[in-house]
Formats: C-alpha cells, structure tokens, sequence
C-alpha cells in the first residue's frame, strides 16, 4: 500500500520519522553563514536601503502577498547581487516527488511548491502570508523536501525562506541520516538593514557551490 503525502502539508516530524532526517545540534555544522563572508560595494548597500524602504512602503497596504513581496524584496535582492548574470543560473522549480527510504508501507511525498533553485544547490522560497509577522519556519519542512531531492547528494544543499520581512538559511547535509540545521534570524525591521547580511550570506552559498562544481570538473 502507498501513502502519497502533499509536499505543502508535510511537517518536520513526519520527515523526521520516514526519512530519517534529524536537527543538528551542532553550532559547527552550519558554519557558512556566519565565517568568511564577503564584503558589499557601495552601490549594493544603497540599493539595499532602497530595497529596505520600499518594503515598508509595502506593508502599509497589507495583506502581504507572494508575487509583492517577489517584485519588491527577493527580485532587486537577485538583482543586485548579480545572481541573474553568468556563472549563476536560475531556474523554478514546479513539482517534486520523493520516496522514503526502508518504509514498510511505502510513503510518497509529491506536489508543487513555488522554489526558485540558484545553482542547482540553492532552493529559495517565499512564503505567502496576509500577516507581515508570519513565521518563515513555518516553510521549513517544504523546502527541506526539494533539499531531499537533490542529485547533488556528495554536495551539502543550502535553502533561504522569506516572508518578505524575514529570512532563515538552511542546511542539509546527507550521510546515514540526513542532518539539517538553520541560521539565525534575520529581519529587515532591525535598524540595521539585515538585507546586507542575507546578501552576504546568498554570495557565500553560492561561491561555495561554484567551488565545489569546479573541483568536480577536474
């Protein structure tokens, strides 16, 4: 008998109990927000304050929806980190469908998620939410399911979450169980603009990936 499970109702402790995936506890393990991080032009701070303003510009007229918040918040952030430019690829992912592994009753976890995949090894969501406050963690499962399904599965997968006023980081790493875990918060109603931060953050995620690419064409 087979259990098809909806990718957007799935929850963390049902990943956790049919594909054996488990929360670090590490503070080590995702390390890669947090060390090394590149420096940002002056023109890439400008136009992330501008980005910042428009954002409250944004929330005066609520609900917050997911195509606002991709036009005002996640497209000038791609944009200004050049991410739409040569060597990076951008593509949308539409469906998934993963199997869980050593299941007596086989379990199917299938369906569609709006994800934007920045290299292969990047999944960025945007949840829709009408409250400006909604969690990003509530996000956390779906996008750990396209992480699942990664071919890349030498290669450790990153994944960044935003409502449009918040972002989290993910990682997942595979070995004989998977292991994830997520960086701070970080939150663009702070005084300082955390946008300068996830942008940090996203350059660093990917310069990790075209490192690992390249070594592999070797």
């Amino acid at each position: 008998m087979v259990e098809t499970i909806q990718a957007k109702n799935i929850t963390l402790e049902q990943l956790e109990r049919h594909f054996h995936l488990q929360a670090s506890e590490d503070e080590h393990f995702f390390w890669e927000w947090q060390e090394d991080l590149p420096e940002l032009t002056d023109w890439q701070l400008q136009l992330l304050d501008e980005v910042k303003a428009g954002y409250f510009n944004l929330i005066k007229q609520p609900p917050l929806l997911e195509k606002p918040i991709s036009l005002t918040i996640l497209s000038p952030l791609l944009f200004i980190g050049q991410f739409y430019l040569a060597p990076f690829n951008i593509r949308a992912e539409t469906s998934i469908e993963i199997a869980a592994p050593d299941e007596e009753q086989e379990i199917i976890v299938k369906g569609n998620l709006d994800t934007l995949v920045l290299r292969n090894q990047l999944w960025v969501m945007v949840i829709e939410s009408k409250q400006a406050r909604f969690s990003v963690e509530a996000g956390l499962a779906q996008i750990l399911v396209y992480m699942l399904g990664n071919p890349g599965s030498d290669k450790p997968s990153f994944g960044m979450i935003t409502n449009g006023g918040s972002f989290i980081f993910v990682k997942l790493v595979r070995g004989d169980k998977y292991r994830y875990a997520t960086s701070d918060l970080f939150g663009i109603g702070n005084r300082h603009n955390n946008l300068q931060d996830v942008l940090k953050i996203l350059k660093k995620l990917i310069g990790i990936s075209i490192a690992s690419n390249a070594s592999n064409s070797f």
